[in-house]
């Protein structure tokens, strides 16, 4: 029995290497000759770094940067296996959970840190990078992650402008002159599932990122501006592009700027890891998520995986931490049958820091359902 375990993270709890950890103990436990691969997955948001890491054996790089309000902080990056290609959570140095509340300031907020960490991928050699851009703070066009890489934004005086999207009304040039060498040789694949064009951004994600509506009328203006500049410099339309709204128009930045391609993270993963490949392989799939209803078919982890094992045929089981409402769907989406993992009414707080053993524990008790199965029925 080849028995594939491919998880996305329990958020707060295990990471989808843990996970899948949990998952394959359990598993053999019951069927302790059953060859189980492991191969943790994302899809392009929190996490990412961490799964393809872990599925390709590649490294973590540790480096300071500057947050959204350009303060230092620890933040860091992956390298995959084959050592050449970096993989950047933006969030990991621009994110919005870097701030408190009260500090949220999306005219002042900047991606710099952001471009912080694709400048030392490219000091390090990488020459691919996948980036993701979700959960982001900022509202600058990528502004900021262009300056980190050299590219300058001035007014008509000549003169710099300040970090953040409050200032790109007053943006009259885009001076390319000292930008990174690598940054042009440098392939930018963009995980992200969001199609806003960059002149909606700031409308559709200005609120909650904490823009007034004055501030989000203003920042709309000063992104339609920017999109008016970008295509003076770089023709085409690169701000009505699908996506180029995506972290407050960093998705158009990295079109821009680095000639980055975009596409929906969980595609992203599923190259990267040779999903396709080990599926096809398998007898069974196995994966996983913190909170699986109906949204999980809109585009998460396990939905993906779902639709991959529907291609070649494979049974899937889906382990849930919690089953929201109208999971129920999810048996019309490819999935071809769905457990919680808790075993007893629990607070949340022990659900989260029991998760690898009620994981493991879940993953025995669909074991030996399968073992029942194959005892009483499998002649029938």
């Amino acid at each position: 029995m080849y028995v594939l375990i491919a998880p996305d993270s329990f958020k707060n709890s295990l990471t989808a290497k843990q996970a899948a950890q949990s998952i394959a103990t359990g598993w053999r436990r019951v069927f302790p000759d059953a060859h189980t691969e492991l191969c943790p997955l994302a899809d392009g948001g929190e996490g990412t770094v961490q799964s393809l890491v872990d599925a390709t054996g590649g490294r973590l790089v540790h480096v300071q940067v500057q947050d959204p309000l350009l303060r230092p902080i620890a933040s860091f990056f992956g390298i995959l296996g084959d050592g050449t290609t970096a993989v950047i959570e933006m969030a990991a140095a621009s994110g919005i959970e870097l701030l408190k509340n009260e500090e949220l300031a999306p005219l002042k907020t900047s991606t710099y840190g952001t471009g912080q960490l694709m400048l030392k991928a490219l000091e390090m050699g990488c020459r691919h990078m996948i980036i993701g851009i979700g959960g982001s703070a900022t509202v600058d066009g990528g502004m900021g992650m262009a300056n980190a890489l050299g590219i300058e934004f001035t007014d008509h005086q000549g003169k710099p402008l300040t970090a953040g999207g409050g200032s790109l009304d007053a943006l009259a040039q885009i001076n390319m002159d000292d930008v990174h060498p690598a940054l042009a040789s440098c392939e930018i694949i963009i995980a992200a599932d969001v199609t806003t064009s960059l002149v909606d951004a700031a409308r559709i994600y200005g609120p909650q990122k904490g823009a007034s509506p004055q501030e989000v009328q203003q920042l709309g203006k000063n992104l339609t501006h920017y999109a008016d500049i970008l295509q003076k410099t770089f023709g085409g339309n690169i701000a009505t592009e699908a996506g180029a709204g995506a972290a407050g128009g960093l998705g158009a930045g990295l079109l821009a700027f680095a000639g980055a391609k975009m596409q929906p993270g969980f595609e992203v993963v599923r190259q990267t890891t040779g999903l396709d490949e080990k599926i096809s392989k398998a007898d069974l799939v196995i994966t996983g998520e913190g909170k699986t209803d109906a949204q999980t078919q809109y585009g998460k982890t396990p939905f993906g995986v779902a639709q991959v094992a529907k291609k070649y045929n494979k049974p899937v089981i889906l382990l849930a931490g919690t089953l929201g409402d109208d999971y129920q769907k999810l048996y019309q989406k490819g999935f071809d049958a769905i457990f919680p993992i808790t075993d007893k009414p629990m607070p949340l707080s022990q659900a989260i820091s029991d998760a690898a053993i009620l994981l493991e524990d879940a993953a025995r008790r669909v074991a030996h359902m399968l073992l029942l199965s194959q005892k009483y029925f499998g002649a029938r």
